[in-house]
């Protein structure tokens, strides 16, 4: 969809499926950033940049609404509304990067796992796919290996450690959630940098 490198890349608006934005290094291995859901706005940097710094690809069939850069910059000229919800979804991205380091460099593999799936459920829960119990996911080990900076094996492990521990099982596509409150002070997770009550979204 959007290609690490090249210039004058097309924005998108995900109304259904899921995505990820990732960067490939040199020795063939993938880091993903984020993954998209519907709603998301995909490749803002791709337009405002001279040349896109990541690349995003599908995960799953979407459904996505094509956003010209030229009318995206009148756009903003022309609606503050426009331009504030734009600014707040680049603010969340961001919110949601810094989240991530902190991931990678301070919490534990089992912490990370727990981290990363009570965020996509919270972002679901959003848009109508998820609640506390749980939600529907087409992620691979090999995307969550790559998010998390794990082995497809750790990840294994991790997602059994969780299990056995009463907190959560990631089976057959399906996340579900056994302890949501447990887990949520077990990952450390808070909620409050997604801004889902921020005015926006009231």
């Amino acid at each position: 969809m959007v290609t690490e490198g090249q210039s004058d890349q097309t924005a998108f608006i995900l109304a259904e499926g899921w995505a990820c934005s990732y960067k490939m290094m040199p020795d063939g291995e993938r880091q993903i950033v984020n993954f998209q859901i519907p709603g998301d706005f995909l490749g803002l940097r791709s337009v405002l940049f001279r040349t896109c710094d990541h690349s995003i690809q599908a995960i799953t069939h979407i459904e996505a609404s094509v956003v010209v850069s030229s009318d995206l910059l009148d756009g903003f000229g022309q609606s503050s509304r426009l331009a504030t919800a734009i600014l707040w979804a680049a603010s969340r991205d961001e919110a949601m990067v810094v989240e991530h380091l902190v991931n990678l460099g301070r919490r534990s593999a089992d912490e990370r796992m727990g981290h990363l799936l009570l965020e996509l459920g919270a972002r679901l829960k959003l848009v109508g796919l998820g609640d506390k119990s749980g939600f529907d996911c087409p992620l691979t080990q090999y995307h969550l290996a790559d998010a998390l900076g794990l082995t497809p094996v750790h990840v294994n492990r991790v997602l059994r450690n969780l299990r056995e521990e009463g907190l959560l099982t990631f089976q057959k596509r399906r996340v579900t959630i056994h302890d949501f409150e447990r887990l949520k002070a077990f990952s450390g997770f808070d909620i409050d940098y997604l801004d889902h009550d921020g005015p926006l979204l009231r």
